[in-house]
């Protein structure tokens, strides 16, 4: 148990440590930092991101945060460029380079090969006297004071602050690219993340019944309607007007307050004013109005006429909640 605690300690002051780190890196959004910026958004080639051992993991996190928010990216590792791969690198390419020391040997061996394509040289390093740093147009400082490994050996807060600058310049570039949602839903167009961006209430209700009874039809139909279409509920409609909706709550309170329910009608126990939802709305907002009132089911609107029910485990179905 002792050790146990000793090692929640460990957990605890890991967080802090890289929780430091962290805040400290608010002193690298300086011009260097901008001026990558304003680099990547008038370069005519993609971002090519590169590095060895963890900071090349983190890079691949990078260029996929990259690719995904709208700047064109591509990963190089080091070792790989050296030995055969370099030509993926074009002139008009931008090339983000990570090392926390800048002097590790393959990218010594790389930087001045970078430096005869051509190409714009970034460095994403925590040593700004390092080669590295020194060969680069631009540096970005992932410095931090010290690691979260107790020995100050493994990469733990050096390679979080590569991911944190990273994101941040991701970001800017996104905002600067006036990237809107539904650009990030072509990109997005598998998964939950691509269901939440695109997925509109009338591609789902289409695929239910319609459960609808008349404002004067008796107690029996309604029970027939909503047990039939499987929906819980069922709209009420003076001719095509949506007037109500009955659910299975509605009923359960009808029949602890009537003894006799023979002369009932559906206008007698629907809900007035029921929620109702536009056709055309995105599906995980349909969700937020069920969060909102507690309920769950809406009922379908297109142009203000009744046209079905969008039900909860219709959106579970679809891995959205």
């Amino acid at each position: 148990m002792k050790k146990i605690k000793a090692l929640k300690a460990v957990a605890i002051n890991t967080i802090k440590v890289e929780a430091v780190a962290i805040t400290n890196l608010i002193n690298s959004i300086d011009s260097d930092f901008l001026n990558c910026i304003d680099l990547i958004l008038q370069a005519k080639g993609r971002v090519i991101v590169t590095g060895i051992g963890k900071s090349a993991i983190i890079g691949q996190k990078i260029v996929a945060t990259l690719n995904s928010t709208g700047t064109p990216s591509g990963f190089l590792h080091a070792a790989d460029a050296i030995h055969g791969d370099l030509g993926t690198v074009q002139k008009d390419d931008v090339v983000i380079c990570i090392s926390n020391s800048g002097e590790t040997p393959e990218i010594k061996i790389l930087v001045p090969l970078l430096k005869e394509y051509g190409s714009s040289l970034i460095a994403m390093v925590g040593k700004k006297e390092s080669f590295l740093a020194r060969q680069a147009d631009f540096v970005i400082n992932t410095y931090v004071e010290k690691e979260a490994c107790p020995n100050n050996l493994a990469p733990t807060s050096s390679t979080t602050a590569q991911m944190v600058l990273g994101d941040a310049l991701a970001v800017c570039l996104l905002e600067a690219r006036g990237f809107t949602p539904d650009d990030f839903a072509r990109f997005h167009p598998g998964g939950a993340i691509g269901r939440q961006l695109y997925l509109k209430v009338s591609d789902l209700y289409s695929g239910n019944m319609s459960p609808a009874v008349q404002y004067s039809d008796d107690i029996k139909t309604v029970i027939i309607e909503i047990s039939s279409k499987r929906l819980g509920a069922t709209a009420v409609l003076k001719g095509k007007q949506l007037l109500g909706i009955i659910t299975d709550g509605d009923l359960r309170r009808m029949l602890e307050k009537n003894n006799d329910i023979s002369q009932l009608r559906a206008g007698d126990i629907m809900t007035k004013n029921p929620r109702t939802i536009s056709s055309d709305i995105l599906v995980v907002n349909a969700l937020g109005v069920m969060r909102e009132y507690n309920i769950t089911q809406l009922l379908v609107l297109d142009k203000n006429k009744y046209m079905g029910v969008i039900h909860l485990h219709d959106i579970l179905r679809e891995g959205i909640l």
